[in-house]
């Protein structure tokens, strides 16, 4: 039979109460657990309430002077909204606590509970309203070591001195996603923590105090977590399980620089007693306390330190073993704690700076300046002309700005390497996962897209003008090139958006190329890209064997304009072929999970053959053409130079538009092959073909 020792909240305890170790409370049907509600349950060892959702508050001193209790549990209590002050209060044998899955707004006050017993268990667990742990949280919680999981809470914030007082041995917040702030002295007044667990939150950065007893720092998809604090507070550090393979290089290098160090002093230490060994002083003892005898009175402090080194050998192994001698110098000799840490550098995250090689680090600046002085002259020139804008001057305007982009691109990733030179490892986190490498890798897709696309354009415009050269309604015009453009650049941008919506990373790899292939999708994004690309290059080789083959010379005395036409062409081939062909056979093989490089060797593509058009297109489409020259005369005379030669263009340009009418006659049966200086006209003695020669 029970008897209820208090009716009004419906809790029993039995008769034989004495001899029950474990309580379980399931469904209770009261709001309120009251004061001394277990007082009855002196002997009970371990109390559990559970799935009673109409609990709402547990009321001070409801778990109080339960000497026995070892075991409390409260779990699954989701209308439980309040514990109060003191409400846990002289468990001295308690050893565990449990609060998981409750409704709880604040952190339960456990300051009065002064356990004494070894290895305390504290579990907060699920209880998504709690946002704060105040200081001295667990001020009084027990006088031994306490390892605490104080996992996927609501927590937001962690103040100064939370932790004081205690002894951690264990100390988990892993899944508190919302956890963005664990105050810099969180830790101070505490003991520990060994273990250091702040997987999946959202914390920028660790205390800077207190961290000097942990031995493993487990910090798992914390990818907020860009900077660790500095390495000389991991003085105890063994094992680390973080996000950032760059983390784990920094580590590294930090212990490896620290016993080169260590090593450094003591071999400049052993040098100085090998100098002081060879070079004996000798000590004179005074006779008759006046004078110091030279003869029979000296004698070297070696036999000095022989002696102190001889009277060692009276101490026993295990006491020179416990002797301190406070030198931290030789700290070394012992044996060595390899540093264990995860994940380890992989292939797109070598151990290194951005460049890699010293040469690439000084090419990189003189082809980045290349691209963009002669794509910015180019502009220039053509945007400041007094002549009429034409598709050729249209379309060379689109190609420079694109070539442009790669060089501001290029300059991003030479000017990061510059300013993290030899500490890449410090600050990959920031710029891979920052706004700077996001804007460098939409800068290169970009550009490459767009240059591609407006070199293929190009090509197949001068193979459309030189095929109907003698069809003027056939001309492309203006209005048509920039709608074809138009399209050109919505294809670009939506290229290099991509993988700033999760098609793909610019993160991946230093230097921000869209490289990841992790999904389906991110692997079908590269594939496609560099299929288009190489698709380009065939149609730009068709289009300029077409184009020598129309204006090929079929008189036999004019072979050397053929051969003039077609090292042209074949250069502008080649030079395609060179930038395209390494890039593509590469990132392919790397697209199909074959690499046959690593991300260090890419980088030599990426500054020797990657921008090679973004160097060259300016030169060959526009800089060694005789009309740009003489729009640069023109530029150059506003400034006082080449006036001679802008005076003379000027006069040209007069007589040509003065007699606009015959040239316009003339321009009928002409058509101009923008990408050579080489002016082609119909043969007069064969109908259907073209003479070309050398522009004057």
């Amino acid at each position: 039979m029970g008897v209820c020792q208090s009716v009004h909240f419906h809790i029993c305890v039995s008769h034989d109460a004495e001899n029950t170790y474990s309580r379980t409370f399931t469904h209770l049907s009261l709001k309120v657990i009251p004061s001394l509600a277990f007082e009855g349950l002196s002997s009970v060892f371990r109390i559990e309430i559970s799935q009673s959702d109409l609990l709402e508050r547990i009321e001070s001193r409801a778990f109080s002077s339960l000497h026995n209790l070892s075991e409390i549990s409260i779990q699954n209590t989701k209308s439980l909204v309040e514990i109060t002050q003191e409400a846990f209060k002289d468990l001295p044998k308690l050893r565990y606590l449990s609060i998981c899955n409750t409704g709880i707004r604040t952190f339960p006050d456990l300051t009065k509970i002064f356990s004494a017993v070894p290895n305390l268990f504290l579990e907060i667990r699920d209880n998504l309203h709690i946002k704060t742990i105040p200081p001295n949280a667990f001020l009084g919680l027990a006088k031994e070591r306490v390892t605490m999981k104080l996992c996927n809470n609501g927590l937001r914030e962690i103040q100064s001195h939370a932790f004081n007082g205690t002894k951690l041995d264990t100390l988990e917040l892993k899944d508190n996603k919302h956890l963005r702030i664990l105050h810099r002295e969180a830790l101070n007044g505490a003991t520990g923590p060994e273990i250091l667990d702040v997987s999946s939150t959202a914390l920028e950065y660790l205390p800077t105090c207190g961290l000097e007893s942990v031995h493993i720092l487990i910090a798992r998809s914390s990818y907020s977590l860009k900077k660790l604090p500095p390495f000389s507070v991991f003085v105890n550090l063994h094992e680390a399980h973080l996000t950032y393979p760059s983390h784990c290089c920094a580590l590294q290098n930090w212990r490896i620089k620290m016993q080169s160090s260590l090593i450094a002093s003591w071999t400049n230490l052993s040098r100085h007693c090998e100098e002081e060994r060879s070079m004996p002083e000798y000590i004179s003892i005074p006779t008759n306390g006046r004078s110091s005898s030279p003869v029979g009175t000296q004698f070297p402090t070696t036999l000095e330190s022989r002696s102190q080194t001889e009277n060692l050998s009276t101490f026993s192994e295990e006491e020179l073993e416990t002797l301190d001698f406070q030198y931290p110098e030789l700290d070394f000799c012992q044996t060595e704690i390899k540093l264990q840490c995860t994940p380890e550098p992989d292939a797109f995250n070598p151990c290194e700076d951005v460049m890699g090689y010293a040469f690439l680090r000084v090419l990189i600046w003189f082809i980045n300046l290349l691209a963009i002085t002669g794509n910015l002259t180019v502009l220039l020139v053509f945007m400041t002309s007094q002549h009429k804008l034409t598709v050729p001057r249209f379309l060379m305007c689109n190609l420079a700005f694109a070539d442009f982009c790669m060089g501001v691109y290029l300059l991003l990733i030479a000017t990061v390497d510059y300013r993290t030179r030899s500490q890449y490892n410090h600050y990959a986190i920031e710029w891979q996962t920052g706004p700077g490498c996001s804007s460098a890798g939409f800068f290169t897709v970009f550009a490459s897209e767009l240059s591609v696309y407006t070199l293929t354009v190009i090509t197949m415009e001068r193979w459309h003008t030189i095929t109907y050269a003698m069809q003027l309604e056939r001309k492309l015009c203006l209005r048509h090139a920039v709608l074809i453009m138009l399209v050109g650049w919505i294809f670009s941008i939506t290229i290099a958006l991509l993988p700033l919506l999760g098609v793909s990373s610019y993160r991946k790899v230093s230097i921000c190329l869209p490289m990841d292939i992790e999904t389906p999708l991110s692997q079908a994004y590269i594939i496609v890209i560099l299929l288009l690309n190489v698709l380009a290059f065939v149609i730009i080789c068709v289009c300029y064997i077409k184009i020598y083959l129309a204006v090929k010379n079929p008189e036999l005395a004019a072979k050397n304009t053929d051969t003039k036409i077609a090292k042209r062409m074949a250069v502008l081939i080649f030079t395609d072929f060179t930038c395209m062909a390494p890039i593509s056979f590469f990132a392919i093989s790397a697209a199909f999970k074959v690499p046959l490089i690593t991300v260090t060797n890419s980088k030599i593509l990426l500054v020797l053959f990657y921008p090679i058009n973004s160097c060259a297109n300016p030169f060959m489409y526009a800089i060694f053409t005789k009309a740009f020259r003489r729009d640069l005369c023109t530029l150059m005379s506003w400034f006082g130079c080449c006036k001679r030669e802008a005076d003379t263009y000027k006069l040209s340009i007069y007589y040509s538009r003065k007699n606009g009418s015959s040239l316009t006659a003339n321009r009928s049966s002409r058509a101009v092959l923008k990408m050579t200086a080489f002016s082609c006209h119909p043969s007069p003695g064969r109908q259907g073909e073209l003479f070309c020669k050398e522009c004057e």
